[in-house]
């Protein structure tokens, strides 16, 4: 299989294709000709090689946001729509080429990036509807004044974005900049940048020129955009170490800025002993994301607190159902399981699994590399342990990787203490049959985003985002558009209407 399809992938959407960066309207290389290697995770191999962008190329690209910045909040709500409509187009010509480079990049599954295309459309769509909606507010006042407040954009926003939905992240996570009228500057994750260089190529033909640059490269490019003292505005995606940095960093550029992060999570799945095992185990596995992104997600739910009654049939339950996935090459058409995004990744996965079994973890199904599979791909079979306990480092640390830990409880409130104890509170769900014990505990979880009966699923308008370190604002909603919008307050000072009748009838 893989000798058939990899050649084919990779000559079709790889192979001969000069992958550059796009800065106002123009698609180049980085100003030193400094570049770095993409290598295929399923295979080892490297691809291609990719702009690093330095100083100077982020200089450029931010100056041709600020000189883009006025025209196109000018073309309004309904010439910055049309371009939305434009770009939507070409992503549907391009659905199959965007999926194939992140399968080939990120290693996730080529039928589960398809779907990743697909469902930009619905922010595309949704995006301009929430700002053609978005509401002026008139204060109260006295009978001689008149109160009331605007939006105007920020002007140029920083966007970097994570690796685990590569295009559809640089889709969606700039769209609610650009429809509010600020033009962006765009950093993919340094590894997996593919896509978003192929968007850029979109990008320039939907948008006027500067209103989208992109830019790749590592932590240095990263760190040039944070502290650009013309970008007052910035939003990344990614790991909590990394946003405690970028906050650092920003305030350090001796300008304030507007920083929203959406970072990790070590999110809880309560199971209540009147559910459906079969219901509960299917919802854990699909909020593991493992057949979308091999659980490098941060709203997997990594940790599931199943009850002492039927805990041993859970787990049972779930080695059975994990058996049935098939780990793969990403671009082949049957893989449920892609290989993990590095050999780096990989190697700290594969650290945690060793983790958990030296603590004492039961491991019961996988964590082992499944056979048949290119030597050099970043496979492991996902990993179940039971018996985990609080302490164990698999219980307290993000993993990021297809690792699920089970814990068993049968009091209440020492469940719910254990539930809270981490410093990371973006997702939870809960399952029971019993409603009002549901949102009880839905309300008790201290968790940004809490499914009760479901798992992982996201719905555009509702906020979305996390508690304590795993979140600053909320994504997917009014709330993220009015982020990207500094208010402004107007306060009149109305003449007399008495005087100004009477001059008015005065004159006639």
């Amino acid at each position: 299989m893989s000798s058939v399809m990899k050649p084919t992938a990779a000559s079709q959407y790889v192979d001969g294709h000069d992958f550059r960066m796009l800065i106002g309207g123009e698609l180049v290389g980085a100003d030193a000709d400094s570049t770095r290697s993409v290598v295929d995770p399923s295979t080892g191999e490297t691809l291609t090689s990719i702009p690093e962008a330095g100083t100077d190329d982020v200089d450029r690209a931010v100056a041709a946001a600020h000189r883009a910045r006025e025209p196109w909040e000018a073309l309004g709500v309904a010439g910055r729509t049309a371009c939305f409509e434009h770009f939507g187009e070409l992503i549907r010509e391009n659905r199959e080429r965007l999926a194939m480079l992140d399968a080939l990049d990120c290693g996730n599954p080529v039928t589960a990036m398809r779907a990743d295309i697909d469902l930009c459309h619905e922010y595309l769509d949704g995006w301009p509807a929430l700002m053609k909606a978005m509401p002026g507010q008139v204060y109260p006042s006295d009978a001689g004044g008149l109160h009331y407040s605007a939006h105007r954009p920020y002007g140029v926003v920083g966007r970097i974005t994570a690796f685990n939905h590569p295009a559809m992240f640089a889709i969606t996570r700039s769209l609610p900049a650009l429809i509010t009228g600020n033009t962006v500057v765009l950093k993919p994750s340094e590894e997996t940048s593919l896509s978003t260089l192929a968007l850029g190529e979109l990008f320039r033909e939907a948008f006027p020129p500067g209103v989208v640059n992109v830019v790749t490269g590592g932590a240095a490019t990263g760190d040039a955009i944070v502290t650009h003292r013309q970008i007052k505005r910035l939003a990344f995606t990614g790991s909590v170490n990394t946003g405690l940095l970028i906050q650092r960093r920003a305030a350090e550029s001796g300008r304030v800025k507007h920083v929203s992060l959406e970072l990790g999570g070590k999110n809880a799945m309560v199971v209540f002993p009147d559910m459906d095992v079969d219901l509960a185990v299917e919802g854990a596995l699909r909020g593991m994301n493992l057949d979308i992104c091999q659980g490098q997600a941060c709203g997997s739910n990594s940790r599931i607190l199943v009850h002492a009654r039927v805990y041993d049939e859970f787990v049972a339950r779930a080695a059975e159902r994990l058996g049935q996935y098939r780990v793969g090459v990403a671009y082949d058409e049957s893989t449920d399981i892609g290989p993990l995004v590095s050999a780096a990744h990989l190697s700290r996965v594969s650290g945690y699994i060793d983790s958990g079994r030296e603590e004492g973890a039961t491991l019961v199904r996988g964590g082992t590399r499944p056979s048949g599979l290119p030597d050099a791909g970043n496979y492991v079979e996902p990993a179940l342990f039971a018996d985990v306990t609080p302490t164990m480092r698999i219980a307290r640390e993000e993993i990021f990787g297809p690792v699920l830990s089970v814990f068993v409880w049968d009091d209440y409130d020492r469940m719910i203490a254990h539930a809270n104890e981490l410093d990371l509170g973006l997702t939870a769900s809960v399952w029971t049959n019993d409603l009002a014990l549901a949102h009880r505990t839905a309300d008790a979880l201290d968790a940004g985003y809490v499914w009760i009966n479901d798992s992982s699923r996201h719905y555009f308008g509702t906020p979305f985002g996390g508690y304590k370190n795993s979140s600053l604002g909320r994504e997917e909603s009014a709330e993220e558009l009015s982020s990207y919008l500094e208010q402004k307050v107007v306060h009149t000072r109305l003449p007399d209407p008495h005087r100004s009748l009477a001059r008015i009838l005065g004159e006639q």
